[in-house]
């Protein structure tokens, strides 16, 4: 009895993970991809980052490493008084009032640079509490490992927490996006004519006018603040990049020779478009998703900065970004540098990875 050893030739998908297993910089960007994944899962499921909006910290808490800001207590000095003016009829009694014993309060100088007269007051009022042993709420740290922000929020809670909601955006969006691309773009090419005629036609009002313009106008016809709100601007506005080449791609295979078998016996226009030609397509649309997702999320920063963010009580990195601004006046640096830290590292490692996808699927590489 004899064997026959028959070599079965790699499939696409296992020729993709070859050639991007010898690019060393897409695995190190794809092991930051799934770093960023796993904390979206461990924060969703509320492991950490559950209590980013407890106040821990002073307002404005600077980070650990450059240590309290020492000019946050200074106390107002008495300034010399001004030269007294003889025609001034109450220069008598203001010449009495200079004589009087010096009542002068310390008066400290709070967060934002204002005296707070009601200081040590309060300074009072915790040190009572802290006897009683009740103070224990009131308590905040002057600082924290990466800063607070207005609220005393612990700044790296707070980015773990808005990347939760500017991941999710950028991958459902994306999502949406690439399944209305596909199906325009798988009807239109397969079908052709008059189906053809009517997409091309929609893709052309679409493309015509400028995509901010295009996004603020849906965002206006919703009307509403929230996250699925942002999905549907980014997702109702972003297929017709993988409509594009959908429809190209559907153009060239359906008059190919496993499409024309499957016309023989008899498939239906649905099996042919999803089950025969879509899975030699695919690749196309998993790259354009990728590619998507780089752009929506950078379109959430826009959109927050803008107004049409997602709403109070909900953080992302762009609320953050958009807080920031106002923070910079006052020095205060910490919130902007972990925001878009967080997604500058992001949006390059899938950037890199997007490309490498690309070129691992290019069929001229095989």
């Amino acid at each position: 009895m004899t064997t026959t050893n028959t070599a079965v030739s790699p499939g696409l998908w296992a020729l993709a993970w070859r050639r991007l297993r010898a690019d060393k910089v897409a695995m190190i960007a794809l092991g930051v991809v799934a770093a960023f994944l796993l904390t979206l899962i461990l924060s969703a499921s509320g492991i950490i980052a559950a209590d980013w909006e407890e106040e821990i910290g002073v307002s404005y808490a600077p980070p650990g490493f450059i240590g309290a800001d020492a000019g946050e207590k200074a106390v107002l000095k008495e300034e010399a008084p001004p030269p007294e003016n003889p025609l001034d009829p109450l220069a008598p009694v203001l010449r009495e009032l200079r004589k009087a014993p010096d009542r002068t309060i310390p008066v400290i100088i709070n967060d934002y640079g204002i005296a707070d007269p009601l200081a040590q007051e309060m300074g009072d009022i915790y040190t009572e509490l802290a006897k009683t042993g009740k103070a224990t709420v009131l308590e905040r740290l002057d600082t924290l490992p990466f800063g607070a922000d207005k609220w005393g929020h612990d700044v790296v809670r707070k980015t773990v927490k808005g990347g939760q909601t500017s991941i999710v955006v950028g991958l459902v969006a994306a999502f949406v996006a690439v399944a209305l691309g596909t199906l325009f773009g798988a009807l239109s090419g397969f079908y052709g004519g008059r189906v053809d005629d009517f997409f091309n036609w929609f893709y052309s009002v679409f493309t015509a006018i400028p995509a901010i313009l295009m996004i603020l106008t849906v965002a206006a016809v919703l009307q509403t603040r929230g996250v699925l709100t942002i999905v549907l601007i980014l997702g109702l506005t972003g297929w017709t990049g993988p409509y594009r080449l959908i429809r190209a791609e559907y153009i060239k295979h359906k008059a190919r020779e496993y499409v024309l078998a499957a016309d023989a016996i008899g498939a239906s226009g649905w099996r042919k478009m999803f089950v025969h030609i879509f899975p030699n397509v695919s690749h196309v649309a998993l790259v354009q998703m990728s590619i998507l997702v780089v752009g929506f999320i950078k379109a959430e920063v826009i959109l927050s900065f803008l107004g049409f963010g997602v709403p109070v009580g909900v953080v992302s990195w762009g609320s953050m970004l958009n807080e920031a601004q106002n923070e910079l006046v006052l020095g205060k640096w910490w919130q902007l540098t972990a925001a878009a830290t967080a997604m500058a590292l992001l949006v390059t490692a899938f950037s890199l990875f997007a490309d490498a996808l690309r070129d691992a699927l290019d069929p001229k590489l095989k």
